[in-house]
């Protein structure tokens, strides 16, 4: 068992804006650097990204209408790690809520890392998102 901390904020946004934007690939650099630091590209059955850690490939959950944005993650080593991500709506707004996972052999500290990154990605999403258009 893993222990799972859950990282969310309010987006001033309807949820199928949120999604449609957070849930396309393409947007990844524009917003979660932790995971895309340049441009992303699909490649035979998963989409390309150079993280900061290295390139990974990420699968998606299918376009669906539950506002579900789970993804897999593959590190250049064959790792994977499964990323649980929502939408979901709150008021006239969004609840974006992603679900941090701690793998066994992480400290503390690399897990307050981990955090922290998700945060500020999430903090970028919204600010991205709820700029005047």
């Amino acid at each position: 068992m893993f222990e799972a901390t859950h990282i969310s904020l309010f987006i001033a946004r309807r949820p199928t804006e949120v999604y449609a934007f957070a849930s396309n690939p393409l947007n990844l650099p524009r917003w979660a650097t932790g995971l895309a630091t340049a441009e992303i590209r699909w490649q035979r059955d998963a989409w390309i990204a150079q993280a900061p850690f290295g390139a990974v490939k990420i699968t998606f959950a299918e376009p669906n209408a539950f506002g579900v944005m789970d993804h897999d993650v593959e590190l250049e080593s064959g790792q994977t790690f499964h990323n649980p991500m929502r939408v979901i709506a709150n008021g006239a707004g969004s609840e974006f809520i992603f679900t941090l996972l701690r793998q066994p052999e992480m400290s503390d500290d690399q897990f307050a890392t981990d955090k922290l990154a998700i945060e500020t990605d999430l903090k970028r999403l919204k600010e991205l998102l709820e700029a005047p258009h």
